[in-house]
């Protein structure tokens, strides 16, 4: 028994960006890349960083506006606006988006948190479900098949093909509906506050913050490192 895991607790889903998988190389240095090969400039990484921001925060009001309803031609859409707004004076704009879509579609693009393998395994040990719960597309099948710690993960459920993105209620029931399980007897696991952490307490399951650089002072559930969930108390 763990701080976060008691006999209650039947079913860990973790989001997936920024909780287990992180890009490699920095979305700055592909963005770079694919801007020189298509005869554009090559972005200032901190300018790049504020504008993917932006863009992001302007398609995170979209989502909120359609009522976190999405699709796979929505992602598409919205991700094509974001590249859009990153990439300047590319010769060729669609050929640049579709190299950079391509890119995060494979498993080399991502690398994994450190502890990963070592905290699904023993969650496996322990007889518990283990998922992953994400805002992405398709692609996250290819990039989950790519890596070998998360064959661990019973279940994987992806927004577009859910048709809901996190925060959304629907994405939540699509979590419980996979495992079968009650709402409370669900752990989600996740570095974002409005999507994983309310999201997934807005119907009733248990959440854990994860908060490596103490951001959240705020939030009584977090962690600093994914080892925390599995350490005896």
């Amino acid at each position: 028994m763990t701080r976060w895991i008691d006999d209650g607790v039947k079913a860990v889903f973790f989001d997936a960006v920024g909780t287990i998988l992180f890009p490699d190389p920095p979305v700055s240095r592909i963005y770079g890349r694919i801007a020189q090969e298509f005869g554009g400039d090559v972005p200032d990484p901190d300018q790049l960083r504020q504008q993917f921001r932006a863009s992001f925060k302007l398609e995170e009001e979209r989502d909120r506006l359609a009522e976190w309803r999405t699709s796979e031609d929505w992602e598409v859409t919205r991700w094509r606006r974001i590249v859009g707004s990153c990439m300047k004076n590319v010769s060729d704009a669609e050929g640049a988006f579709q190299a950079l879509f391509q890119h995060f579609a494979t498993s080399e693009a991502w690398k994994l948190h450190p502890e990963t393998d070592a905290v699904l395994s023993e969650l496996e040990r322990r007889g518990l479900v283990i998922g992953m719960g994400s805002n992405y597309d398709a692609r996250l099948q290819s990039v989950v098949a790519g890596h070998e710690p998360l064959k661990k993960l019973q279940h994987v459920v992806i927004s577009s093909l859910v048709g809901w993105r996190k925060p959304g209620r629907g994405f939540f029931d699509a979590v419980r509906e996979a495992t079968g399980l009650p709402a409370e007897s669900i752990l989600f696991v996740g570095d974002d506050v409005q999507n994983d952490y309310e999201g997934a307490k807005a119907v009733g399951m248990r959440v854990v913050l994860l908060d490596p650089l103490d951001s959240h002072p705020e939030v009584s559930e977090r962690i600093r490192t994914l080892s925390e969930l599995v350490v005896s108390e």
